[in-house]
């Protein structure tokens, strides 16, 4: 009876090491999976892939850089300029193809042109209205209107104390 309650004790044993080496192989496994790895020729390369995808834009995403995004057109677009580096193209005609296809969206910091004038142009002209909105403001409210009011509040309260001084000496 020892060795049937031994022999049953050791199985359990042993199924629950296998199950736990299965779930800790699966867990690797699912944490490997997200990690991209992209081998190059040159470490050069890398460095340069690296600055390019976060420059980037996702096209699906929006506010994601191509570094950031998990979606298919991001995987194909940090596999494309992995490709162009590969071939040889410098950082800048690598951005110049893809702005060919996808338009200037897929730069997070367009160039400054005819295209994006206004969109480079319109934040400082906007801060530069704005002050001097608030200066043109400050000098037409300026000393003068306060004095005037200032002067009229003062001559009110003098009359209403010369007015409560009479009746309390009455």
């Amino acid at each position: 009876m020892s060795n049937t309650v031994s022999g049953r004790h050791t199985l359990l044993i042993t199924r629950s090491r296998t199950l736990l080496l299965a779930f800790l192989v699966s867990a690797m496994t699912a944490v490997n999976a997200g990690i991209e790895v992209v081998e190059f020729s040159r470490e050069e390369l890398r460095e340069r892939y690296q600055g390019l995808i976060t420059e980037l834009r996702c096209p699906k995403c929006q506010n994601q850089n191509l570094a950031d995004s998990n979606s298919p057109i991001s995987i194909d677009l940090r596999n494309q300029v992995r490709e162009l580096l590969e071939q040889g193209l410098s950082d800048s005609e690598i951005k110049q193809q893809l702005v060919e296809r996808y338009s200037e969206f897929i730069l997070y910091r367009p160039e400054v042109n005819a295209n994006t004038a206004l969109l480079w142009g319109l934040p400082p002209a906007v801060l530069v209205l704005g002050i001097l909105m608030l200066l043109v403001l400050r000098r037409r409210s300026g000393s003068g209107a306060v004095v005037e009011e200032s002067a009229a509040v003062q001559q009110r309260v003098d009359a209403l104390l010369a007015e409560q001084s009479k009746e309390s000496n009455e």
